[in-house]
C-alpha cells in the first residue's frame, strides 16, 4: 500500500467497484471508513447517469470497530438485498478497512444465509495491488464464479453461435472514452461479418455470462482489464482471443487480419470459403480515415522532427507512441508508463521507437523528465497536462488518469478508422506551430508570456537573475528564451552561482558553443 499526494492508478477497491457498477443489477457493499466513500461522486458526475451509482459504503469508526463490523455489514447487505433484489452483492474493503483484517469470508457466509442475491467478496489482495490490476481480478473472479455455477447446474452453454461472433472484455465504467470506443469496436467486426455476442462488464446481466463461450473469439481492446478473463475463457473453453488494440492506422489493419485469421479457421467449414479483408481495410483507410491522407499533406509534414514525450496507461502510450513514429514522422524522445505490472510488454512494443522508456508511478520523475527533454509536446494524463502548464509546453490527454472534461458529451473514439481522425486532429491542435511560437512579440508589441524556469522536483538552490540579466534575456525571441534561461540556470547550479549576472550568462553561452561546432 502506498500513500502519495497525487497517483497514476487508484486504490484497488476503486477498480472492483469500477467493475461491479458496470454490470446490470449488481450492487457493491464498500466496507470503509468515511473519506474513502467518495466513489459514488465520482463515477455519477463525468457518465451523467441519470440513475444512482449502485454503490453503498458500510462506514467502518471507532464504535464499530469496538464492537465488530460483522453485524453492520450483514445488516447492510440484507437491507440492500430488500430494497433493491440485485443478482449479486459485492463486498469490498478499501485499503484502510484492510488493516482490521476482519474475516470478510465469514460476513459473506453469514449474508447469504438471509439474502436471495449472491454474495461474495472481492478476491483482491488490496495492499499489493491498484485500480487497474484489481478491476482485471474482479472480471475474471466474476465471469469464473457464474460460469463454473452454469457448469455445475447444467445450463452452460457451449456450442457455438451459427454465425461468426465475439465478445467484447473490459469496457467498464469511467473508462478513458470508452463508452465511444465501444460503438466504433462494434463497428470494426460487424463490417467484417461478425456480429456482437456480449460486451461486458458495461450494460450486461449476469444471467448472460452462461453464454460466453458461444462466441467464436474473444477481443479485449485494453490490456489494462479483460485479459485475465480472456486467459481463463481460453483455458476452460478454448476460445481464443485478441489483444491488439486497433488505434492508428497499423493498429487496426493487424487486429482485422487477426479477425481473419481466426474466422477462416473455421469458415470454410461452414461456407466452403475463405474470407480477405484486403480490400476492407484498403476502402476504410482511404475514405473512412484522414489519417493516412493527413500524414501526407504539408499540415503534417510541419510536425516532422518536432519532439514529443509520451505517458499514460500501457494500452494508450503504446498506441500513440506508433501512431506518432510510424504514422506521423514525430520524433519520440521518451515513451513511459505508470503500469508497472506490464512493464516488460510495454518495453518490447516502444524500445525501437523513442530514445528512451520510462517505467514509473512517479508523476515528479516524468515531470523532470519532461523539463530535460523540453519537447515540443506532450501527450500523456491529466498529471501531465498540469506539467505542461508549469514549463508552458502544450499537452495532449490520451490516458486516465483524466479530468471530467476529458469525457465528452459528443462522440470522440480513439479505437478504429473514426477514432484515427481524433487522434489526427489532437496531435495536430497538441503542437504550437508556425507563428504560435513568437506570435505576442509580433502583434502584442512586447513580450506577454512569462518564461518558467523552475524545476518541476524540490530544489534547495533559488536561483536569482539580477535586474541587467533580466533586461539581457528579454532581447533573446521568446521562441527559444526558455530554453536558453534554463541552460543559463543549469550552468548557475552547476557551478554553486546563487544570482545570474550578465557576465554569467555570457559564460554559460560560451561552453554550450563547443557542443554546437561540434554538431556542425
Amino acid at each position: 500500500m502506498k500513500l502519495a499526494h497525487r497517483m497514476y492508478a487508484g486504490p484497488a477497491h476503486i477498480g472492483t467497484l469500477r467493475v461491479a457498477s458496470s454490470f446490470r443489477n449488481v450492487h457493491a457493499i464498500m466496507h470503509a471508513p468515511l473519506g474513502d466513500d467518495h466513489f459514488n461522486v465520482m463515477r455519477s458526475m463525468p457518465e451523467r447517469e441519470r440513475d444512482f451509482t449502485p454503490v453503498t459504503a458500510s462506514v467502518v469508526d471507532r464504535h464499530v470497530l469496538a464492537r465488530g463490523s460483522r453485524d453492520k455489514v450483514v445488516s447492510n447487505i440484507s437491507r440492500k438485498d430488500e430494497e433493491q433484489n440485485p443478482d449479486l452483492i459485492v463486498l469490498t474493503p478499501t485499503c484502510t478497512s484492510s488493516i482490521s483484517q476482519e474475516d470478510l469470508q465469514n460476513f459473506v457466509d453469514r449474508a447469504s444465509s438471509y439474502s436471495e442475491s449472491d454474495v461474495i467478496p472481492a478476491d483482491v489482495n488490496h495492499y499489493r495491488v491498484n485500480e487497474l490490476q484489481a478491476s482485471d481480478k474482479t472480471l475474471e473472479q466474476i465471469v469464473r464464479y457464474y460460469l463454473d455455477r452454469a457448469r455445475k447446474e447444467g445450463i452452460s452453454n457451449r456450442s457455438l453461435t451459427d454465425a461468426p461472433s465475439a465478445n467484447i472484455i473490459g469496457i467498464p465504467t469511467l473508462g478513458f472514452h470508452n463508452q465511444h470506443d465501444c460503438r466504433e469496436l462494434k463497428r470494426l467486426p460487424g463490417e467484417s461479418g461478425v456480429s456482437i455476442n456480449q460486451i461486458i462488464p458495461e450494460g450486461e446481466f449476469l444471467r448472460n455470462l452462461k453464454d460466453l463461450p458461444r462466441a467464436w473469439f474473444n477481443t479485449v481492446p485494453y490490456r489494462e482489464m479483460g485479459l485475465m478473463a480472456a486467459m481463463f475463457l481460453e483455458k476452460e473453453y478454448g476460445m481464443p482471443h485478441i489483444s491488439i488494440t486497433p488505434i492508428g492506422i497499423s493498429n487496426i489493419a493487424d487486429f482485422i487480419g487477426q479477425i481473419e485469421k481466426l474466422l477462416n479457421l473455421r469458415a470454410p467449414a461452414l461456407s466452403g470459403k475463405k474470407l480477405n479483408y484486403d480490400l476492407y481495410i484498403e476502402n476504410q483507410t482511404k475514405f473512412v480515415s484522414q489519417a493516412a491522407w493527413f500524414s501526407k499533406s504539408i499540415d503534417c509534414q510541419n510536425l516532422v522532427g518536432k519532439e514529443a514525450v509520451v505517458s499514460g496507461d500501457a494500452t494508450h502510450a503504446a498506441s500513440i507512441t506508433k501512431i506518432l513514429v510510424g504514422e506521423m514522422g514525430i520524433r519520440v524522445s521518451c515513451s513511459g508508463t505508470y503500469c508497472k505490472h506490464d512493464s516488460e510488454r510495454f518495453k518490447e512494443q516502444v524500445q525501437d521507437l523513442c530514445d528512451e522508456v520510462l517505467i514509473t508511478e512517479d508523476h515528479t520523475e516524468v515531470g523532470d523528465t519532461i523539463a530535460r527533454i523540453e519537447p515540443s509536446a506532450i501527450f500523456g494524463t491529466q498529471m501531465e497536462r498540469h506539467i505542461g502548464k508549469r514549463i508552458d509546453i502544450p499537452c495532449g490527454v490520451i490516458s486516465s488518469p483524466v479530468h471530467i472534461q476529458n469525457f465528452p458529451p459528443g462522440y470522440r473514439p480513439f479505437l478504429g478508422y473514426e477514432g484515427t481522425n481524433q487522434i489526427s486532429d489532437l496531435i495536430y491542435n497538441s503542437f504550437s506551430l508556425g507563428m504560435e511560437d513568437h506570435s505576442s512579440d509580433v502583434f502584442g508589441g512586447h513580450d506577454t508570456k512569462g518564461i518558467n524556469t523552475k524545476s518541476l522536483s524540490i530544489d534547495k538552490k533559488k536561483i536569482n537573475w539580477a535586474p541587467e540579466a533580466e533586461s539581457e534575456s528579454k532581447r533573446i525571441p521568446g521562441f527559444v528564451r526558455g530554453k536558453i534561461r534554463r541552460n543559463t540556470e543549469v550552468f548557475a547550479r552547476q557551478n554553486n552561482i546563487l544570482e545570474i549576472t550578465v557576465d554569467v550568462t555570457y559564460a554559460a553561452k560560451e561552453r554550450s558553443s563547443p557542443k554546437l561546432n561540434s554538431t556542425n
